[in-house]
């Protein structure tokens, strides 16, 4: 492995990491937007139920107003029958008696639907107030956790930032922008190793040759398939040269 390399793969496992708590940061923030949405959709279903009612309570006040004025017009005419001599103005104003009576009988059916509607839409409405509160009051404490949380990430994050700015001093600047580019469009590791002539990033076995000028470690070297950089480990030369041999017994020349 080029020497140059060594600082940049400590920086990519700070990148890494970094990385990871970037998502896990936006993945909270995420749950917070999550939580207020839920709450706005509650407060929206709760005001739109709340003119719902108040739209039946104005019918259904209508209607009464309108069956008192039917009412009061039946009395009136009930007191206007005793004085009544003629057979055929009698008979007029018990068909307007009866057209009236009619029509409050109607417009009682119809309160009393709206009268029934009412009540299972403020059966929602109370249902849905239960929701917004409980809503309202579980989310001070969950917002309090993530947003806790959401600290401590940031916490982290500064650290190892710092702990980053203090290698980038001692890195080779080429490689170190050569190894950003690469991790600005992968977002993942983009240096790894190659491990049995395969590339650990994209798991595609490589050639002879590239394994080869791997081991040699005289320049950078690129995965011809998913352009990662490519090191080889050490510890793979010590494992091979471990391995015992077998050593051969030296044949002894019969006496004759």
């Amino acid at each position: 492995m080029i020497d140059a390399l060594k600082i940049i793969i400590d920086i990519q496992e700070l990148d890494i990491k970094m990385i990871r708590l970037s998502r896990l940061k936006k993945q909270r923030l995420d749950e917070l937007l999550q939580i207020d949405s839920l709450k706005n959709d509650l407060l929206e279903q709760k005001e739109v139920k709340e003119k719902e009612v108040e739209s039946l309570d104005k019918k259904i006040t209508e209607l009464e107003a309108k069956i008192s004025e039917k009412q009061a017009k039946l009395k009136n005419l009930e007191s206007q029958q005793g004085s009544i001599k003629k057979v055929d103005e009698f008979n007029a104003l018990t068909q307007e008696m009866t057209a009236l009576e009619r029509d409050k009988v109607a417009l009682e059916n119809e309160a009393s639907n709206l009268f029934d509607q009412k009540t299972t839409e403020s059966e929602i409405l109370d249902k849905i107030n239960e929701s917004f509160t409980l809503s309202e009051k579980n989310s001070i404490d969950l917002k309090k956790e993530i947003n806790h949380s959401i600290e401590k990430i940031n916490e982290e994050g500064s650290e190892l930032k710092a702990k980053r700015d203090d290698l980038v001093k001692t890195a080779d600047r080429e490689v170190l922008s050569i190894y950003e580019r690469l991790l600005r469009n992968k977002r993942d590791r983009v240096i790894v190793p190659i491990e049995n002539r395969t590339c650990s990033g994209c798991h595609i076995v490589l050639t002879i040759q590239h394994e080869n000028v791997v081991r040699k470690g005289e320049n950078l070297t690129f995965c011809e398939h998913c352009s990662r950089i490519h090191y080889y480990e050490k510890e793979q030369d010590i494992a091979d040269d471990d391995k015992p041999t077998r050593k051969r017994r030296r044949r002894t020349a019969r006496s004759s």
